[in-house]
C-alpha cells in the first residue's frame, strides 16, 4: 500500500470504516476457518474491536494477559467482559528489568541501545552508530549519551510481559490474532500496516488488524455512539492505558505527563514504580519531571485540544 492510500483510508466517515472493517474480520475468520481469538487489553481501542467482531461472531474468545502492570481500572473493566481468557506472563517485570533493562525512550531506540552495548557484531554496532542504507538503522545523536547510563536498557520488556505467553496460547490452541492496533499510533505502526495492510495472511506470526485504519477520534465517535462501556481510567485524565510503568514516548507528552498523574490517582504503585523499581533515576536520565505539577504551573487550557 502506498503512503497516500492510507491517508485516504484514514480520511473516510466512520460508517465507510466499519463496513470495511466487517469486511476484514469476515475474511480473516473465513481464512483461518474460526480458529482465531481477539487479543484484548481493556483499553478503548480493543474494545472497539471486541465489540466490531462480536457483533460478527459473538462466540470468539478475548485474550487477556494479566502482566500486574495494568492499571487497577483497566483489570476491574476486563472482570466484566465474558468469554475472556487471562493469562500471565512467566517473568514479573522486576526481573524483566534486572535481566533485560529499563523500556525508555521507544522501541526502536531502547533496542539499538541495546545493540550497540551487547552485540558481537561490530557491523550491527556501526550501523547503529553511523547508520546504513535504511535511514532508520542509527540511533539518533540526541539519545547516543545514554549508551553511558547507569542501567540497563533493552526493548525486551513487551516481549517477555505480553507477546510470550500470548504465542504459546497461539500455539497450544493453534488461532490466530484480531488486534487492535492502529497505524496513527506510531511510525513502527504505520509502518506495519502499509507493509501489510489489515490482514497479514503469510506473515510469520499472522495477524489482523481491522481497524489500522481508523483514526482516535473514531474510537470515542464509535464508544459513545453505540453506547459501549470503557474503563473509568479514561475519565481520569489518561490518554494512554498500557503498562503503567512503560516510560515508551513519555518525553513527548506535554503539560502533565503519566507518572505526574500516577502520583495522584495511584500514589502506592507510583512509590513503587519511582522509587523501588528505580525509575525515578531513568526518567531523570532523559530529563522527564515526575514529581507532581503545582496548581500554578498546570496550563489553564490544553493546547492540544
Amino acid at each position: 500500500m502506498e503512503y497516500y492510500q492510507m491517508k485516504q483510508r484514514q480520511s473516510l466517515p466512520l460508517r465507510a470504516k466499519i463496513v470495511l472493517s466487517q469486511q476484514r474480520i469476515k475474511s480473516w475468520y473465513d481464512y483461518w476457518h474460526g480458529n482465531v481469538y481477539i487479543s484484548f487489553s481493556g483499553g478503548k481501542d480493543s474494545t472497539v474491536l471486541l465489540h466490531l467482531v462480536r457483533e460478527i461472531f459473538p462466540n470468539i474468545p478475548a485474550v487477556f494477559v494479566n502482566t500486574g502492570l495494568e492499571y487497577p481500572e483497566i483489570v476491574e473493566f476486563v472482570k466484566t467482559i465474558d468469554n475472556v481468557v487471562w493469562l500471565k506472563p512467566d517473568m514479573p517485570f522486576n526481573k524483566v528489568i534486572e535481566q533485560h533493562g529499563y523500556p525508555v525512550i521507544s522501541k526502536e531506540n531502547s533496542q539499538k541501545i541495546n545493540e550497540i552495548r551487547n552485540t558481537k557484531s561490530e557491523k550491527l554496532r556501526t550501523t547503529r552508530l553511523e547508520g546504513g542504507r535504511n535511514g532508520n538503522s542509527k540511533l539518533p545523536d540526541k539519545w547516543k549519551y545514554m549508551i553511558n547510563a547507569p542501567f540497563k536498557i533493552s526493548d525486551r520488556c513487551c516481549h517477555v510481559m505480553k507477546k510470550r505467553p500470548v504465542k504459546q496460547y497461539e500455539k497450544k490452541f493453534g488461532v490466530t490474532p484480531f488486534i487492535g492496533t492502529m497505524a496513527e499510533d506510531s511510525r513502527l505502526r504505520s509502518t506495519a500496516y502499509l507493509e501489510k495492510g489489515c490482514n497479514a495472511f503469510d506473515a510469520l506470526r499472522p495477524v489482523s488488524m481491522p481497524i489500522a485504519f481508523w483514526l482516535e477520534e473514531n474510537i470515542w465517535e464509535y464508544l459513545k455512539s453505540k453506547e459501549i462501556p470503557y474503563s473509568k481510567i479514561y475519565d481520569m485524565g489518561y490518554s494512554n492505558t498500557g503498562c503503567m510503568f512503560c516510560m515508551f514516548g513519555v518525553h513527548l507528552e506535554n503539560g502533565e505527563n503519566r507518572f505526574q498523574k500516577m502520583s495522584k490517582t495511584h500514589p502506592k504503585q507510583y512509590d513503587y514504580c519511582i522509587n523501588k523499581l528505580g525509575c525515578g533515576k531513568v526518567l531523570d536520565s532523559i530529563g522527564v519531571r515526575y514529581t507532581p505539577l503545582e496548581e500554578d504551573e498546570r496550563p489553564l487550557f490544553d493546547l492540544g485540544e
